[in-house]
């Protein structure tokens, strides 16, 4: 009876809201659970919402993310009162009463929050991805608009994009993959080319890189990483020019689900490849005939339409073309500028000869191919044609090393100097792009692809030219015998796994040419490999960096012409070369030979010597004066004696050092005024350790055009060499490692007239430089009435390199950006107190927009802690020559002082031939400020965050 008294003290201690929560607890229960069935009817509805912004492409805003964590909270909270509910104990119900009141008050407040009127998402970032180089895209337009819509659209995770060679696959995914970087559906858009040769490993891998991710080297686990990371995203993944099935699972593809926003797509010649995968079926048509004649016209030019006659042979040769782009494309390339109608007729009948006697869609291809390699006419420029069929598919092939290439083959033979080569190999360089026979590699301004469709050709139709390429396709044995035929001229088996040539294969080849060999991964050679090779002018063992020793059968190849060694990193022997008597090209640069190889003395026609090795210390006196027609000696680190290098008198390119000035002296004296002519590193001087002050300025050349300074801690700076008196053709400046340096040119010390040719100036590691140009009294006092003005210097400079000089504060003042008109890349890297790339007075701000530096094409600045600025207020970069801009890791900056161009409306557009932008952190990307509005959003579709 106590408890009970006890129980109606404390319940009258409450008073009457305790009372009223007792007796109405089932109320508030029945309230609360309609009021969180409204809660939940409105975060569903809000999801619905979410979705169909998500299609869009667009990001939920965090107060929408934080609105559905309160509901989840509150969900839970509600939870736990159904389950005490029904249990409570009569002392309690008071209690839970109030809680459930309370409870009730929290979830219509949270009700309320949850309207949203400005709607519940944001625009999210473009997408990541590289912006492809597109040439145009005539017709195709219901083609590309189907795959935008299974693109667009939940019901199809997997496409096939499927057509014949050179019917246009690729270039319509090169455009749809520019407007998904524009678009904002995707986090990223990956592009890998697969080729024939299908490398799971290397597919892999051009995935994970696209992603800037690394992955382990087993299998399974590289298979399972990828997997996880790709996941995580919201992903298109084009995979170009597919030949074979493949499992996804095995790559670490996860499988597209319908609504995870995880598309693939696939481009392949072969239609049951795409069936087998899954996909769903997208067939490129051929151009309808005004779509080919638009084609045509647009690379042929339209002025060929202009007379009657003339309009109905073009009609004919454009309908013999079949609608395939890449057959117009290429035999408009190989007509144009021809307005002869008799060349025009004679054009038409062989193509309709070529397409009568042929059967099959790829041949009637290749003959259109063929036609245009035909009309190359010149045998030589044909050749060099058909040689780029040797390197693997889709391989980006550097111009300078294929020139290279087409003099070891003797291609360009009949020229004197290797000058006069180089000028010949790029006129057919252009030739072969401007007849559309070799395209423009992406994002390597210095390289060339071949086209499959076009390599297909050349492998099918040689005659007279036996190859046998197997380069590329991963091959881990040597092909046997019954691959390869006796008249075989040029093999490549270049880019395998062939670890070892075993001694039962010995290939017999009386005709063979060429071997090409490298990076082959090779690491043993039989001695009766080389044994029935008689012909045999070039052999290319490059980048096989585990080859360690060379059959000594190499010996005997007496019609060798070149022998290149390069890049093979633990070779440190090299057999007897007295029987290689027609050697023109000896290259074991990067290799590890202390010593020359036995024999060079007798090498009377070599032509080219590249022995840059670490270990090879001195060359023995004697050498040079044997191999006197040297046209090119790059030897880097190691001593040569200066009269021996003097007396060579059609030397073009020379690279080596010399153990001292006395040294260096003995060359200049020996030249005899007739120094160098070399069109690539040109004239070269290069110091270490020398007093480069006591150089006899009586032998410098006046036509000097490369100085380079390297680790001498005692030079101050230009004014005090003579060379910086004498060189007025100085082109490049190269100086690294001077400690004593404090700046680059000192304008009260002497004039600057070298300084008006320099094109290129490399600063590197040095510690003590504190600006490039010192304006000391001397020129301070010239000005009497305003502040005094540098004079202008550097007139011609395109190219600055600055890195790792720690104390640089300021590059340029702005004043001197009147001597700066040429200037095309800026470079500039761990410096670690720059401030101010472009430095101006706190008054210039105010007055007015000023347009500095016309003619950038490249701006670097990476991990640059300090730097606030890169020009002030009112100044600006005009953007329209800009290529590249690449900005990491350079915290501080607040403003990007570009102008872009601007269109008709007067809003601002991307530069004309700007491929990408580099960014780091992304973070930084986001805050960044511009002058122009919309800036951003015009350049975001080209910033790859590094």
């Amino acid at each position: 009876m106590d408890w009970i008294l006890s129980s109606v003290e404390v319940i009258r201690s409450f008073g009457g809201p305790y009372i009223n929560h007792h007796r109405k607890l089932e109320d508030y229960m029945n309230e609360l659970r309609g009021n969180v069935n409204s809660l939940n009817s409105r975060k569903r509805d809000l999801e619905l919402k979410m979705e169909a912004e998500e299609r869009c492409g667009k990001k939920m805003k965090k107060e929408v993310a934080n609105w559905l964590k309160d509901v989840e909270k509150v969900g839970n909270e509600v939870k736990n009162i159904e389950e005490e509910f029904p249990s409570v104990s009569f002392l309690s119900r008071g209690r839970l009463g109030s809680f459930v009141c309370q409870t009730i008050e929290n979830v219509n407040k949270i009700y309320q929050q949850g309207s949203f009127l400005d709607g519940v998402a944001v625009d999210g970032p473009p997408a990541t991805g590289v912006t492809l180089l597109t040439s145009n895209l005539e017709g195709e337009i219901d083609v590309k608009e189907q795959i935008w819509k299974y693109l667009m659209g939940d019901e199809v995770g997997m496409i096939g994009v499927c057509g014949m060679g050179g019917i246009g696959k690729t270039t319509i995914m090169k455009h749809i993959n520019n407007q998904l970087l524009k678009d904002n559906r995707f986090d990223q858009v990956i592009w890998v080319t697969v080729s024939k040769e299908l490398n799971i490993f290397k597919l892999q891998e051009d995935i994970a890189n696209s992603l800037k991710q690394a992955l382990p080297t087993t299998e399974l686990q590289r298979a399972a990483q990828l997997k996880n990371i790709l996941e995580g995203k919201r992903y298109v993944l084009i995979l170009d020019d597919v030949w074979k099935r493949f499992s996804l699972l095995d790559v670490g593809i996860p499988k597209p689900t319908l609504g995870m926003r995880r598309k693939v797509v696939l481009t392949s010649r072969l239609i049951e490849v795409c069936e087998s995968m899954g996909c769903e079926v997208v067939k490129v048509q051929p151009l309808s005939k005004n779509e080919s004649m638009n084609l045509f016209l647009h690379h042929v030019g339209p002025e060929v339409v202009q007379d009657q006659n003339l309009k109905d042979i073009v009609n004919k040769i454009v309908e013999k073309c079949g609608g395939l782009p890449l057959s117009i494309v290429t035999i408009a390339g190989s007509m144009k500028k021809v307005d002869d109608i008799c060349e025009w007729k004679n054009a038409l009948i062989e193509l309709e000869e070529r397409v009568k006697s042929v059967k099959g869609s790829d041949i009637e291809i290749f003959e259109h191919l063929k036609f245009s390699y035909d009309r190359l006419e010149d045998q030589k420029i044909q050749n060099c044609f058909l040689y780029c069929s040797l390197y693997p598919e889709d391989y980006i092939i550097s111009k300078v090393g294929l020139i290279e290439n087409w003099i070891d083959e003797g291609l360009l033979d009949g020229l004197q100097t290797r000058e006069a080569m180089h000028h010949r190999g790029y006129s057919i360089l252009n030739k072969l792009e401007n007849n559309c026979l070799l395209e423009r590699a992406e994002d390597f301004i210095d390289g060339v692809k071949m086209h499959d469709a076009l390599r297909d050709m050349a492998l099918l139709y040689i005659k007279g030219h036996q190859f046998m390429v197997k380069a590329g396709m991963q091959l881990k044995e040597f092909p046997s015998e019954q691959e390869w035929t006796v008249s075989v001229e040029k093999v490549s088996l270049m880019q395998n796994s062939i670890l070892e040539i075993p001694p039962h294969i010995s290939p017999r080849w009386p005709h063979l040419s060429t071997l090409k060999l490298q990076n082959c991964g090779l690491q043993r050679i039989s001695e009766s490999f080389f044994k029935h090779m008689p012909e045999l002018k070039v052999l290319n063992l490059s980048h096989n960096i585990f080859l360690k020793y060379l059959p000594k059968s190499i010996s005997n190849l007496k019609t060798l012409n070149a022998l290149i060694l390069f890049c093979c990193n633990q070779l440190k022997y090299v057999p007897s070369l007295v029987e290689l008597t027609s050697l023109r090209k000896l290259d074991l640069s990067g290799t590890g030979i202390g010593e020359v190889p036995h024999g060079i003395e007798m090498l009377e026609n070599l032509r080219d010597l590249r022995m840059r090795s670490w270990a090879l210390k001195e060359l023995p006196v004697g050498i040079l004066r044997r191999i006197c027609h040297l046209q090119c000696l790059m030897l880097e680190d190691t001593f040569v004696k200066g009269e021996e290098v003097g007396q060579l008198r059609k030397l073009e390119w020379v690279s080596c050092s010399f153990r001292n000035v006395q040294e260096f002296n003995k060359y200049a004296e020996c030249t005899q005024g007739k120094w160098p002519t070399s069109f690539f590193f040109q004239k070269k001087v290069e110091f270490r350790n020398l007093e480069i002050e006591r150089c006899d300025d009586r032998v410098v050349p006046h036509d000097l055009q490369t100085l380079t300074i390297d680790k001498y801690d005692d030079f101050k700076c230009l004014n005090n060499i003579p060379l910086f008196r004498k060189a007025t053709d100085w082109k490049e400046c190269r100086i690294w490692q001077c400690k004593g340096m404090e700046c680059v040119v000192d304008l009260s010390l002497s004039s600057c007239d070298a300084l008006d040719n320099i094109e290129e100036l490399r600063l590197f590691l040095l510690k003590n430089l504190r600006e490039v140009v010192r304006v000391g009294v001397a020129v301070e006092i010239e000005s009497t009435s305003h502040s005094p003005t540098p004079p202008a210097i550097f007139s011609s400079l395109k190219k600055l390199d600055i890195s790792f000089c720690s104390r640089v504060k300021k590059l340029f003042p702005v004043e001197q950006l009147q001597g700066l008109p040429n200037l095309e890349n800026i470079d500039v890297r761990y410096c670690d107190e720059m401030e101010e790339i472009i430095a101006s007075e706190e008054n210039h701000k105010g007055e007015g927009t000023t347009f500095i530096l016309p003619k950038l094409k490249s701006l670097v600045l990476e991990e640059l802690p300090k730097l606030k600025s890169i020009c002030s207020g009112g100044l600006m970069i005009p953007a329209d020559s800009l290529q590249f801009l690449h900005i990491v890791e350079c915290p501080e900056v607040k403003r990007i002082p570009l102008s872009l161009p601007l269109v008709e409306n007067g809003k601002p557009s991307p530069p004309p031939s700007l491929p990408k932008m580099t960014v780091s952190p992304r973070e930084w990307w986001e805050s960044v400020e511009w002058d122009q509005p919309d800036a951003k959003e015009v350049l975001s579709p080209f910033v790859q965050y590094w």
